[in-house]
């Protein structure tokens, strides 16, 4: 057998060995924001443990429990009727997960056919509507969530309380002014009913479901799952949707009420969209600005610019404000020879001569961020002039720095000295200009624009 290459902890393919009662037979990086492998473990009969493995490779950092309360509740719905991956073995000193390895596909959004897309949807729509009916005492996983939530208002803002709480060191030294207006929004207007309590997996949606025929084979990626309002997961819908677009939400949304007997509410599904925008925007934020070599940069850079611009454009919809794109500079700048050589070896000379999946993902990250190092030298001169300009329309004098304004703006948004239409339509452009910006990163998820709800 080839020899296995990998950069595993000390002790973990050894584990995965044991765990799967053979031979370790392949180990394969998976392409994916965080880290998993594709693990096969043959037994001495011939048979074959086709595996998934996560893990964490430090304590955890801000989430210390997260594999470890995404792996109890998968434990817990494998005795539900929501479908899931089997859970292997979890292994707390080295911090990793085996899944079984679902034969199915995510890719709902790579579909030709929009007939089976919709089949597809509605069946996850159904899924969702039996999760959301679980008895949480019966799944016993109080030990790794926060504590439930006892009103509307607590369902909607513990896990932002929560997710403050964990990234408190880097929010209190970082002036973003989408950020800090967003929880302000989200304290603002957080709703006030909840019909009741539900286990919610808080990233849902295409991608993060598996699936075989028209139909879902398994719910995947329950890191963020929690208690909270049903609404959050149509809101995580409704953005993952925008991100991985599969045939459009209309009726989806009506069919859940239907089938949950749990009313659908439309400024709701917005809200909470706007939700897991602005709290899953904050570790993105984090590793955009302190990335170790690790991490795939590029990808995280689209998150944010994409990111930002679909919430600035989520919150004038729920607050009925209209938007528009902005002019963007038109002076090039001057090229550069160094980066126009660097882009053309990486796309023509390194990336083809490739053989493995996840070198020539990173290759490609490396062209991006090159690309983006090039328009940011060209362009971010005239951006910031732009930038500074339209803060002293909202500050009443001119920063010295974006830097200075941003601090100044996110002072006044905690005030509540800006009335919500400037603000939002300010950061609406700003964001606009930033996806602008950074577009070779942006063009990893191309043209992103919300789906009509019901």
């Amino acid at each position: 057998m080839a020899e296995l290459k990998h950069d595993l902890p000390d002790g973990m393919v050894e584990w995965i060995a044991e765990t799967g009662g053979g031979e370790v037979t392949k180990l394969k990086r998976h392409v994916a924001r965080r880290e998993a492998w594709i693990v096969d473990v043959t037994r001495p009969d011939g048979s074959v443990l086709e595996g998934f493995l996560r893990l964490q490779r430090d304590d955890g950092g801000v989430d210390p429990r997260r594999l470890e309360r995404e792996t109890r509740i998968t434990q817990a719905l494998m005795e539900t009727d929501i479908p899931v991956t089997t859970v292997h073995a979890w292994n707390a000193d080295l911090r990793c997960t085996l899944f079984s390895r679902d034969p199915g596909r995510s890719d709902i959004d790579h579909l030709e056919s929009p007939e089976q897309q919709r089949a597809i949807m509605g069946d996850f729509m159904r899924v969702c509507a039996r999760m959301h009916q679980l008895d949480l005492d019966a799944l016993g996983i109080d030990d790794v969530m926060e504590p439930r939530p006892t009103t509307a208002r607590e369902a909607a803002l513990n896990e932002v309380d929560f997710i403050c709480r964990q990234w408190a060191k880097f929010l209190d030294r970082y002036d973003d002014p989408l950020t800090v207006y967003g929880l302000d929004w989200l304290r603002r207007f957080a709703p006030k009913e909840v019909a009741r309590v539900s286990l919610v997996q808080g990233d849902t949606g295409p991608v993060n479901f598996m699936f075989q025929g028209d139909a879902v084979s398994s719910v995947i990626d329950w890191e963020l799952g929690h208690w909270g309002d049903p609404m959050e997961d149509l809101g995580n819908i409704l953005v993952r949707e925008m991100w991985n677009p599969c045939g459009g939400l209309e009726g989806l949304f009506e069919l859940y009420e239907a089938e949950s007997g749990i009313p659908y509410d439309r400024f709701g599904a917005q809200y909470y969209a706007i939700h897991q925008q602005v709290r899953g925007m904050i570790p993105i934020h984090h590793v955009a600005l302190n990335a170790h070599p690790r991490e795939s940069l590029a990808w995280y850079l689209c998150y944010r610019y994409v990111g930002d611009r679909a919430t600035c454009q989520m919150l004038a919809m729920a607050m009925n404000i209209d938007v528009e794109r902005p002019e963007m500079p038109d002076d090039e700048g001057e090229s550069d020879v160094l980066a126009a050589a660097a882009a053309y070896a990486l796309e023509y000379d390194v990336t083809p001569g490739i053989q493995d999946d996840f070198a020539t993902r990173r290759a490609k990250d490396v062209q991006i961020l090159v690309e983006c190092m090039d328009r940011k030298r060209r362009y971010g001169r005239a951006i910031d002039e732009i930038e500074c300009d339209e803060m002293t329309a909202l500050l009443g004098a001119q920063p010295r720095s974006v830097a200075e304004g941003n601090t100044q703006l996110c002072q006044a948004f905690r005030e509540n000295a800006i009335d919500d239409a400037a603000a939002i339509e300010y950061l609406a452009r700003k964001a606009y200009r930033d996806e602008w910006l950074y577009q070779p990163a942006a063009d990893i998820y191309p043209n992103r624009v919300w789906s009509k709800i019901d």
